[in-house]
Protein backbone atom coordinates (compact mmCIF):
# COMPACT_ATOMS: atom_id res chain seq x y z
CA UNK A 1 0.00 0.00 0.00
CA UNK A 2 1.33 3.39 -0.97
CA UNK A 3 1.30 5.96 1.84
CA UNK A 4 -0.81 9.06 1.16
CA UNK A 5 1.41 11.71 -0.34
CA UNK A 6 0.80 15.23 0.91
CA UNK A 7 0.94 18.13 -1.52
CA UNK A 8 0.83 21.91 -1.12
CA UNK A 9 -1.45 22.94 1.79
CA UNK A 10 -1.84 19.34 3.09
CA UNK A 11 1.74 19.49 4.40
CA UNK A 12 1.82 20.21 8.16
CA UNK A 13 5.59 20.50 8.86
CA UNK A 14 6.82 23.97 9.84
CA UNK A 15 10.16 23.61 8.04
CA UNK A 16 11.06 21.60 4.95
CA UNK A 17 14.24 20.68 3.11
CA UNK A 18 13.29 21.70 -0.43
CA UNK A 19 14.56 20.29 -3.74
CA UNK A 20 13.55 21.34 -7.25
CA UNK A 21 12.54 18.89 -10.00
CA UNK A 22 15.97 19.35 -11.59
CA UNK A 23 17.66 18.19 -8.36
CA UNK A 24 18.81 21.66 -7.22
CA UNK A 25 18.81 21.90 -3.41
CA UNK A 26 17.16 25.08 -2.13
CA UNK A 27 17.91 24.27 1.52
CA UNK A 28 15.71 24.39 4.60
CA UNK A 29 12.73 26.73 4.12
CA UNK A 30 9.59 27.42 6.11
CA UNK A 31 6.38 25.96 4.74
CA UNK A 32 5.09 29.37 3.60
CA UNK A 33 8.38 30.19 1.79
CA UNK A 34 8.37 26.78 0.06
CA UNK A 35 4.73 27.18 -1.02
CA UNK A 36 5.47 30.67 -2.35
CA UNK A 37 8.49 29.38 -4.30
CA UNK A 38 6.41 26.53 -5.81
CA UNK A 39 3.62 28.97 -6.67
CA UNK A 40 6.01 31.35 -8.48
CA UNK A 41 7.30 28.42 -10.57
CA UNK A 42 3.73 27.24 -11.27
CA UNK A 43 4.41 23.81 -9.77
CA UNK A 44 3.33 21.79 -6.73
CA UNK A 45 5.12 21.24 -3.41
CA UNK A 46 5.21 17.48 -2.78
CA UNK A 47 6.29 15.93 0.52
CA UNK A 48 8.73 13.18 -0.51
CA UNK A 49 10.10 11.98 2.83
CA UNK A 50 7.85 12.90 5.77
CA UNK A 51 9.89 10.97 8.36
CA UNK A 52 13.18 12.81 7.69
CA UNK A 53 14.31 15.62 9.98
CA UNK A 54 13.31 18.13 8.60
CA UNK A 55 10.90 16.52 6.08
CA UNK A 56 12.01 16.58 2.44
CA UNK A 57 9.76 18.20 -0.15
CA UNK A 58 10.15 18.51 -3.91
CA UNK A 59 8.89 21.27 -6.17
CA UNK A 60 7.53 19.63 -9.33
CA UNK A 61 4.36 18.89 -11.29
CA UNK A 62 2.20 16.45 -9.30
CA UNK A 63 1.02 14.59 -12.42
CA UNK A 64 4.61 14.00 -13.48
CA UNK A 65 5.44 12.77 -9.95
CA UNK A 66 2.53 10.27 -10.02
CA UNK A 67 3.66 9.02 -13.44
CA UNK A 68 7.22 8.46 -12.18
CA UNK A 69 5.94 6.61 -9.09
CA UNK A 70 3.75 4.30 -11.20
CA UNK A 71 6.71 3.52 -13.49
CA UNK A 72 8.87 2.65 -10.45
CA UNK A 73 6.14 0.33 -9.16
CA UNK A 74 5.83 -1.45 -12.51
CA UNK A 75 9.59 -2.05 -12.60
CA UNK A 76 9.57 -3.34 -9.01
CA UNK A 77 6.64 -5.63 -9.77
CA UNK A 78 8.40 -7.00 -12.84
CA UNK A 79 11.51 -7.78 -10.79
CA UNK A 80 9.57 -9.51 -8.03
CA UNK A 81 9.50 -13.28 -8.45
CA UNK A 82 6.97 -15.47 -6.72
CA UNK A 83 8.22 -18.95 -5.90
CA UNK A 84 5.63 -21.67 -6.27
CA UNK A 85 5.76 -25.31 -5.27
CA UNK A 86 4.98 -27.42 -8.32
CA UNK A 87 3.91 -31.03 -7.84
CA UNK A 88 4.84 -34.11 -9.84
CA UNK A 89 3.01 -37.39 -9.27
CA UNK A 90 4.83 -40.60 -10.09
CA UNK A 91 3.54 -44.14 -9.65
CA UNK A 92 5.69 -47.21 -9.04
CA UNK A 93 4.91 -48.62 -12.51
CA UNK A 94 5.52 -45.38 -14.47
CA UNK A 95 7.51 -46.13 -17.63
CA UNK A 96 10.99 -44.71 -18.25
CA UNK A 97 9.76 -42.45 -21.06
CA UNK A 98 7.07 -40.91 -18.87
CA UNK A 99 9.62 -40.44 -16.08
CA UNK A 100 11.89 -38.60 -18.54
CA UNK A 101 9.03 -36.27 -19.49
CA UNK A 102 8.24 -35.56 -15.83
CA UNK A 103 11.92 -34.98 -15.07
CA UNK A 104 12.12 -32.57 -18.02
CA UNK A 105 9.18 -30.58 -16.55
CA UNK A 106 10.83 -30.61 -13.12
CA UNK A 107 14.08 -29.30 -14.65
CA UNK A 108 12.18 -26.50 -16.40
CA UNK A 109 10.44 -25.51 -13.14
CA UNK A 110 13.70 -25.56 -11.21
CA UNK A 111 15.31 -23.36 -13.86
CA UNK A 112 12.43 -20.87 -13.39
CA UNK A 113 13.19 -20.83 -9.65
CA UNK A 114 10.24 -22.86 -8.36
CA UNK A 115 10.32 -25.69 -5.84
CA UNK A 116 9.23 -29.11 -7.02
CA UNK A 117 7.45 -31.62 -4.80
CA UNK A 118 7.73 -35.15 -6.15
CA UNK A 119 5.07 -37.55 -4.88
CA UNK A 120 5.58 -41.27 -5.30
CA UNK A 121 1.98 -42.40 -5.51
CA UNK A 122 1.49 -45.83 -3.96
CA UNK A 123 -1.55 -47.99 -4.67
CA UNK A 124 -2.51 -51.50 -3.59
CA UNK A 125 0.29 -53.75 -2.40
CA UNK A 126 3.00 -51.21 -3.18
CA UNK A 127 1.98 -49.32 -0.01
CA UNK A 128 3.42 -52.18 2.03
CA UNK A 129 6.68 -52.54 0.09
CA UNK A 130 9.98 -52.00 1.86
CA UNK A 131 11.09 -48.40 2.36
CA UNK A 132 14.37 -49.00 0.50
CA UNK A 133 12.37 -50.12 -2.58
CA UNK A 134 10.19 -47.00 -2.43
CA UNK A 135 13.23 -44.70 -2.06
CA UNK A 136 14.92 -46.43 -5.00
CA UNK A 137 11.85 -45.72 -7.17
CA UNK A 138 11.94 -42.06 -6.11
CA UNK A 139 15.66 -41.93 -6.94
CA UNK A 140 14.86 -43.03 -10.51
CA UNK A 141 13.08 -39.71 -11.08
CA UNK A 142 15.67 -37.63 -9.25
CA UNK A 143 18.55 -38.99 -11.36
CA UNK A 144 16.76 -37.94 -14.58
CA UNK A 145 16.49 -34.27 -13.55
CA UNK A 146 19.09 -32.30 -15.53
CA UNK A 147 19.05 -29.06 -13.49
CA UNK A 148 21.21 -28.91 -10.34
CA UNK A 149 19.06 -29.19 -7.23
CA UNK A 150 19.17 -29.84 -3.51
CA UNK A 151 16.77 -31.82 -1.37
CA UNK A 152 14.84 -29.83 1.21
CA UNK A 153 14.79 -32.86 3.46
CA UNK A 154 14.67 -36.62 3.50
CA UNK A 155 11.81 -38.34 1.63
CA UNK A 156 8.82 -38.39 3.97
CA UNK A 157 5.76 -40.59 4.18
CA UNK A 158 2.65 -38.81 3.00
CA UNK A 159 -0.98 -39.91 2.87
CA UNK A 160 -0.69 -41.50 -0.56
CA UNK A 161 2.93 -42.62 -0.48
CA UNK A 162 6.33 -40.97 -0.34
CA UNK A 163 7.24 -37.35 -1.13
CA UNK A 164 10.32 -35.21 -1.40
CA UNK A 165 10.70 -31.51 -2.16
CA UNK A 166 13.62 -30.18 -4.19
CA UNK A 167 14.78 -26.68 -5.03
CA UNK A 168 17.42 -25.18 -7.28
CA UNK A 169 20.94 -25.37 -5.90
CA UNK A 170 22.55 -22.02 -5.08
CA UNK A 171 24.80 -20.68 -7.84
CA UNK A 172 28.51 -20.61 -7.12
Amino acid sequence: MIPKIKINHQIRAKELRVITDTGEILGVLTLSEALAKADTLGLDLIEISPTAEPPVAKIMDYGKFQYQQSKKQKVAKARAHITETKTLQVKIGTSEHDLELKAKNASKWLKEGHRVKIDLFLVGRSKYAEMSFKKERLERVLTLISEEYKLQGEPTKSLKGLSVTIERAAKK
